[in-house]
């Protein structure tokens, strides 16, 4: 097995360590295997002027050369990724298999804004004669990120890729429980010839690093994934600098199974997609509204598809989900099946802490749910299903919506009617219709009213990493 990498910061090209650290724990046993540094004041005052200074050079760098930087370091993380993998299953918990497939998708976001590099297409407006008015979209400037620990890999390689292959430079705060993705990106980057100070990665308390970063005069945009609360408290740092956001937020996706399928198909499909991850995922299925033709042959499969996911190591083949990432989600899930066991939700799998050591917690679903049941409104973010009979689909549109969140949502159906209302009318930004995938390269992804703002991905997904100039240019004065 490769040794878990060292982790360093790694600023304007080069590595440094720095005196306080922080325990990195393997959420399998509990054991410490590395430090992950605390970046200083003094470490983020060089990260912001390497950016400033990779800015004035990599903005002015063609797309195609910036085009050629990202497809060779996705090649080599490509090359790279049984180490990378095994790496991310130490600090996460995830199956080894879903640490190769992470990789992977995190090296797509590469190749694919590496594409759109070069089709950052302006405009000539039609105009009188003498007059033309052209349209420019020029990288922003350096950008502030903050990445999550659920996807150590792929999280930062989707704002990393729209950087820089927007022209932009980044300083980059990955998680400090999961920083081994955040560092191999970086030495995939170095090697394959980016130049000094256009990326840029720290460590440290995330208020801390956040607040002082925000404010600084080359920092022009701030981009982050996680939690709601934590986005707001950004944002409001951002406004006050009048920097503009991308925010990709919670969410609690709602799915609707309609009484025109296969209860028993979807309810195969929606147990691996629960287990993805641990539940660890802003997009897992978490509310389930079955219509009531549907619903005790749904709930039946669902609960024995539940209890024969087998739960372990992320390095042995047969584990198909592996532990919560750390005790707060462990703990989060206790509370959350203790409120709902107390207000008279059917508890018919998992539940409970598996051993005590390692945070290994099950497939627990809860069926009749009560709508009052707290993580029928808050967001798990583990391994917790919670099924609830509706009569009509209006009225499972009608529950999906209930809440202030909007990123992912679901549906089985093969009606072409119930396709049209589902279109309409739910609200999220990421529709998914007899499949349970909510975001791929390809494809632009965010969220609506407090799951966020912006998109990352698609043809979309490197405007808010461009700004937008307009020049009106006569061709003879007077």
């Amino acid at each position: 097995m490769p040794a878990y990498p060292e982790i360093g910061l790694y600023i304007d090209g080069t590595w440094r360590k720095t005196s306080d650290t922080l325990p990195i724990l393997n959420p399998a046993d509990e054991t410490e295997i590395g430090r992950c540094p605390i970046a200083t004041k003094a470490d983020l005052d060089d990260a912001l002027a390497a950016a400033a200074k990779g800015f004035a050079l990599w903005s002015r760098t063609s797309p195609h050369k910036r085009a050629a930087v990202l497809c060779r370091a996705a090649a080599l993380m490509r090359e790279r990724q049984e180490e990378i993998a095994q790496s991310i299953t130490r600090e996460h918990g995830k199956p080894i298999a879903q640490a190769r497939l992470e990789v992977i998708r995190g090296c797509e976001f590469f190749e694919w804004d590496a594409g759109e590099a070069v089709r950052l297409y302006g405009r000539v407006i039609p105009s009188e004669q003498g007059i033309r008015y052209i349209v420019h979209h020029q990288p922003i400037g350096a950008v502030a990120a903050f990445s999550p620990w659920n996807f150590p890999m792929s999280q930062p390689c989707r704002k990393i890729a729209g950087a820089i292959a927007s022209g932009c430079a980044i300083i980059i705060k990955a998680a400090e429980e999961t920083p081994a993705g955040a560092v191999h990106i970086a030495r995939a980057l170095h090697d394959a010839g980016l130049p000094a100070g256009v990326f840029n990665l720290v460590f440290g308390v995330p208020a801390d690093i956040s607040s002082y970063l925000i404010p600084r005069q080359p920092v022009r945009m701030v981009a982050f994934t996680g939690s709601t609360a934590v986005g707001k408290w950004l944002s409001e740092r951002a406004a006050q600098a009048m920097k503009p956001v991308l925010m990709e937020l919670g969410g609690h996706a709602p799915v609707i199974v309609c009484d025109d399928v296969d209860p028993i198909e979807a309810a195969r499909l929606s147990v691996i997609r629960k287990s993805r991850n641990q539940g660890q995922v802003c997009t897992s299925p978490t509310r389930f509204f079955v219509l009531e033709k549907n619903y005790t042959a749904f709930r039946d499969a669902f609960v024995e598809g539940a209890k024969a996911i087998k739960v372990g190591d992320g390095f042995d083949p047969a584990t198909q989900m592996g532990p919560v990432a750390n005790h707060r989600r462990l703990a989060a899930m206790e509370e959350l099946t203790a409120d709902a066991k107390a207000k008279g939700a059917k508890l018919l799998a998992g539940g409970t802490r598996i051993g005590n050591r390692g945070y290994y917690f099950p497939v627990t679903v809860f069926a009749d749910v009560p709508d009052d049941v707290k993580a029928m409104s808050v967001e798990p973010f583990g391994p917790l299903a919670l099924i609830a009979p509706v009569r009509t689909l209006e009225e499972g549109i009608e529950k999906a919506n209930s809440l202030p969140f909007g990123l992912a949502a679901y549906a089985f159906t093969h009606s072409a009617r119930n396709v049209d209302l589902l279109t309409d009318g739910v609200e999220c930004g990421n529709l998914s219709i007899n499949t349970l995938e909510a975001s791929v390269a390809e494809t632009p992804f965010g969220g609506v009213k407090e799951s966020g703002y912006g998109r990352e991905g698609g043809a979309e997904g490197l405007h808010h990493y461009m700004i937008v100039k307009n020049v009106s240019h006569r061709m003879a004065m007077g």
